[in-house]
């Protein structure tokens, strides 16, 4: 059974420029300062999980292109969903590392929680083909 509900086209234009933006930021900060964000890496309670996948430095500066890439894809709109797909991929991780663990600080755990259902709502919808998109802006 399809069902479709009706949304406007701004809210997901607007809902995929303000996703975009964490990411685009990240990925420039993970290749312009990749020894504070190593560092981070290297204070957080789950670091074995970045060394499962390798070294950090090395990591660091492959995710900081792809959420910079992913992230451009991401905000302009094109490949969406695969975009979505590889930022996701990318915050997983991320997440387990960093911010699982941190206690104190819990709000940047819920706000890559947050992200992460930003995402899977670009995941689950073809916002072009399957909702019903008013088309008025």
């Amino acid at each position: 059974m399809t069902s479709s509900i009706s949304v406007s086209r701004r809210s997901v234009l607007v809902l995929r420029v303000l996703v975009s933006g964490i990411f685009l930021l990240a990925g420039a900060n993970h290749l312009l300062q990749t020894d504070k964000t190593v560092q981070r890496i290297e204070a957080a309670s789950f670091k074995n999980v970045a060394y499962f996948f390798g070294d950090p430095e090395w990591l660091v500066i492959l995710s900081g292109i792809v959420m910079g890439v992913a992230g451009i894809l991401f905000l302009i709109g094109y490949k969406t969903k695969w975009a979505a797909l590889i930022l996701v991929a990318v915050l997983i991780p991320i997440t387990l590392t960093v911010q699982v663990g941190q206690i104190n600080t819990l709000g940047p755990l819920f706000k890559n929680l947050a992200l992460l259902g930003g995402l899977l709502f670009f995941i689950l919808n073809d916002t072009e083909t399957h909702l019903k998109i008013k088309s008025k802006l």
